[in-house]
């Protein structure tokens, strides 16, 4: 029997039109769920399917309302019987957060895939079509179960958690930058490759579903001649953690280290990531996290570290144990 795969959509360029044919710029979110799939011929092929539209919006307007919207449906999608995968189309801005999000606070090990495009419905050669089909094929995929949320683009499978965007045209935009990719997928054939070891991350779970809102946590970009204003700023709009996408190793200049040395000594959670597209920020490298008081990033990147401080400070403002929740990522 054909395994039942019910689709979520939210918007994105994969979802999006041209004003007219060959046109560069277009609108994203301009067709609905049921318009996606039915440009897609053979899905039935692959699996049963059922969808439903979550939201129809450019992804650079994913919010942390939205994203526990999507996370307690998808949730109740899996807990159902008559449901063995979901299916989630996406924009591609920030496709990679989203997907992380959902690997912490997903509670089923049935499939969740996620799918994409980087040319809108009515391109030229649109590449959505074929990341429908092979996403489809994925989640069908009995492979897939136990693997976490996975990111399909471009005939290629990500786990959710490894992927990052590397461009911001070509088809060929996601990369698995450290840790390497999970699977390839043609034509509905998916291939894996050896199952990533999780030190202990499928134990990290989030429990989400009581929450109307999350920590707010903000991203500061380290550069030469850095406003430590923009400090201050985030601490005095309410910030309760802050991310540093760091030079190199996660560094920052003395005036930044001063000041946000102090916002953690008076509580606010402070975490070392890397503005480097391939980084690995280690605790107590490059900085004594110990005498400072901050938390080390690891290979996560910075819009990452942001998604996982924000879930880890649902239940604790401790550095040491939102560190080993870095440690376990």
């Amino acid at each position: 029997m054909k395994r039942r795969v019910h689709v979520l959509g939210t918007g994105g360029t994969i979802a999006g039109a041209q004003p007219h044919p060959g046109h560069y710029g277009y609108t994203a979110a301009q067709y609905g769920i049921d318009w996606l799939l039915n440009a897609v011929p053979g899905l039935d092929r692959l699996a049963t399917l059922s969808g439903e539209q979550v939201v129809n919006i450019g992804s650079q307007d994913m919010d942390d309302a939205i994203w526990l919207t999507l996370a307690r449906r998808v949730n109740e999608v899996l807990v159902s019987p008559d449901i063995d995968a979901a299916l989630i189309t996406h924009g591609t801005d920030t496709l990679e957060e989203t997907g992380y999000f959902l690997s912490l606070v997903t509670s089923s090990d049935k499939p969740v895939v996620m799918v994409g495009s980087m040319r809108p419905a009515t391109a030229i050669s649109a590449d959505g079509p074929a990341n429908i089909y092979n996403g489809v094929a994925v989640a069908a995929d009995l492979g897939a179960v136990g693997r976490g949320t996975l990111i399909v683009l471009n005939d290629e499978i990500h786990h959710a958690r490894n992927a990052v965007k590397t461009g911001t045209s070509n088809p060929s935009a996601f990369s698995s930058m450290s840790r390497g990719l999970a699977g390839i997928t043609s034509a509905g054939r998916v291939e894996w490759f050896e199952r990533e070891r999780h030190r202990g991350s499928r134990a990290l779970r989030f429990d989400v579903n009581g929450l109307d809102s999350l920590p707010r946590v903000d991203v500061l970009h380290a550069h030469a001649s850095m406003s430590i204003d923009l400090i201050d700023a985030a601490i005095a709009g309410g910030a309760r953690g802050i991310v540093v996408a760091g030079v190199g190793a996660g560094n920052m200049s003395a005036g930044a280290i001063e000041r946000l040395a102090r916002a953690a000594l008076h509580g606010t959670v402070i975490v070392r990531s890397s503005r480097v597209v391939s980084a690995m920020v280690l605790r107590n490298a490059e900085l004594d996290d110990d005498r400072l008081g901050f938390v080390a990033a690891g290979d996560l990147n910075a819009p990452k570290s942001r998604v996982l401080l924000q879930l880890g400070l649902t239940t604790t403002s401790d550095p040491q144990r939102i560190q080993s929740m870095f440690d376990q990522s």
